[in-house]
């Protein structure tokens, strides 16, 4: 497998960053390496500081440019594929498979939705995003024009958003109205991690069973807001974890028997249905994307 172009990671410091060595600051702040990994890093020259080799005493002080240049490196084999469900001047809908990370991170940069949309469209911009294990519909702007206001129409929650999700167990109710706050938790392997925290912030679900089976249960879910991971901290926060889901047990929190990271797949969520206003046109439009068969119902629906 070929490898990628290699990519440079540059940060602009700020107050965090004064008094700390270049060595200490990305050991303290970059923990997914080792200090011994970022020490190999410097002595290979791959750490400017200012446009310079950076060899790990410098002092830093706000305001610095420190960038690290990753060599070329070769992706893990993720599907590819993306189907195009709506474009026109304006904007495109696409329908990412499950296991394609949305945007670069954790490892990936050509292996994702964002490089494989632009390189039919190079002017798209993705508008939110899709976890790496979830499937479905990504809304991308090809205008300034269009981005800005399809970006105010999210923010002001005029963008309508429709799952469905696969859960364990069989809940007591039809309905759920889900209120509970999202933010950092700790994580043993990440420091932190999104999940229902009282000090989060808000989010809203509405959860409605679509169908029970022998002991999953087959969700239609709404959200209201659009936090790290709703869907799955929220059906977890209630008792009805997403089934296969590696990271969050009943309550919305990690695992405690090792939890998993938030990019590995394993579990069914499926984003169904985008409603909103076009940008330019004000003509109503309703997307959707049909649901992986482990998603639909009895009756094929």
């Amino acid at each position: 497998m070929a490898l990628n172009g290699g990519y440079t990671y540059r940060e602009e410091l700020g107050a965090r960053a004064r008094g700390l060595t270049v060595l200490a600051y990305l050991t303290r702040h970059y923990p997914h390496s080792t200090e011994g990994d970022w020490r190999s890093r410097l002595e290979r020259g791959e750490v400017r500081l200012d446009g310079q080799p950076a060899h790990g005493p410098e002092e830093l002080r706000p305001g610095q440019v420190l960038e690290w240049r990753r060599p070329p490196w070769q992706e893990e084999a993720v599907p590819l594929h993306y189907a195009l469900i709506h474009q026109d001047p304006a904007l495109l809908v696409v329908a990412k498979p499950a296991g394609l990370p949305t945007l670069p991170g954790g490892g990936f940069l050509n292996h994702t939705l964002l490089a494989r949309v632009r390189a039919d469209f190079p002017e798209a911009r993705p508008l939110h995003r899709l976890g790496r294990g979830t499937s479905g519909l990504v809304l991308f702007a090809r205008t300034h024009e269009a981005g800005a206001i399809l970006a105010r129409a999210w923010r002001e929650q005029a963008v309508q958003k429709c799952y469905r999700a696969l859960a364990v167990g069989l809940p007591s109710q039809e309905d759920y109205v889900i209120t509970t706050p999202i933010g950092p938790v700790p994580h043993p392997r990440l420091g932190s991690v999104f999940a229902a925290s009282a000090s989060g912030k808000a989010a809203s679900s509405h959860a409605s069973v679509l169908e029970r089976r022998a002991d999953t249960t087959l969700f239609a879910v709404d959200i209201h807001t659009g936090r790290p991971h709703q869907i799955r901290i929220h059906l977890a926060a209630i008792g009805h974890p997403l089934l296969g889901d590696p990271l969050y047990a009943p309550g919305g929190l990690p695992r405690a028997d090792l939890p998993g990271l938030p990019g590995d797949g394993g579990y069914w969520l499926h984003a169904e249905r985008l409603t909103f206003l076009h940008p330019l046109t004000g003509e109503r439009l309703s997307l959707e994307a049909p649901p992986p068969a482990e998603l639909r119902r009895a009756d094929g629906t």
